[in-house]
């Protein structure tokens, strides 16, 4: 039986620089997202990219952001070549968020690089680094929990949630997410 609080938020506390920048920063970038990123028409992916870079994101060539993506705290993100982040996709990088060259965040996807501590009554916030390998594709409408890695070339299907790494170069789905089969690419022509 409890007998005290079992969650108690006036003691809540942000662990010493937990956000990587100060506040004021943090309202400058939130302020530039709603009006230059979010606004910002379809086509302008080279505006996208270098917003978050002024803001301390790390965004290789190519990378394809569209408008409707939201990002924390770019400061802690980090993107390879040619990758593409799909509409309305949430990047939470409260922790670091690195995602590889060549892989693929689909529509509505949601990237958590944190979360609360239930077992403390100051409900304490931790975050630990997500990774999607390079290759890799989390298709539509999926949950990444804090400290995965998605492992190169691997598939999370749509609506999966993962709070446990995902094997490279496996197709993946389900809630919670099961190993289907091995990821085979053929490259040869198909027949007309």
């Amino acid at each position: 039986m409890v007998t005290g609080p079992v969650q108690d938020l006036s003691t809540h506390r942000l662990p010493p620089n937990f956000r990587g920048r100060p506040a004021w920063f943090v309202q400058i970038w939130w302020l530039a997202q709603s009006l230059l990123f979010h606004t910002s028409p379809q086509a302008m992916y080279g505006w996208r990219r270098f917003l978050l870079k002024l803001f301390g994101a790390k965004i290789g060539r190519n990378v394809l952001l569209r408008p409707s993506v939201t990002v924390t705290y770019p400061w802690k993100l980090t993107i390879g070549d040619d990758s593409w982040i799909g509409d309305h996709v949430t990047l939470y990088t409260l922790g670091p968020i690195v995602i590889g060259r060549d892989a693929v965040v689909s529509q509505h996807s949601y990237l958590a690089a944190a979360s609360h501590d239930y077992t403390r009554s100051s409900f304490d916030i931790f975050q630990k680094q997500i990774t999607i390998e390079d290759e890799a594709w989390v298709a539509a409408h999926c949950f990444i929990g804090p400290g995965v890695t998605v492992g190169r070339g691997a598939v999370m299907g749509s609506c999966s949630v993962t709070f446990k790494d995902v094997p490279p170069m496996m197709v993946c789905m389900g809630n919670p997410l099961k190993v289907i089969r091995p990821r085979v690419v053929n490259d040869s022509p198909k027949p007309l």
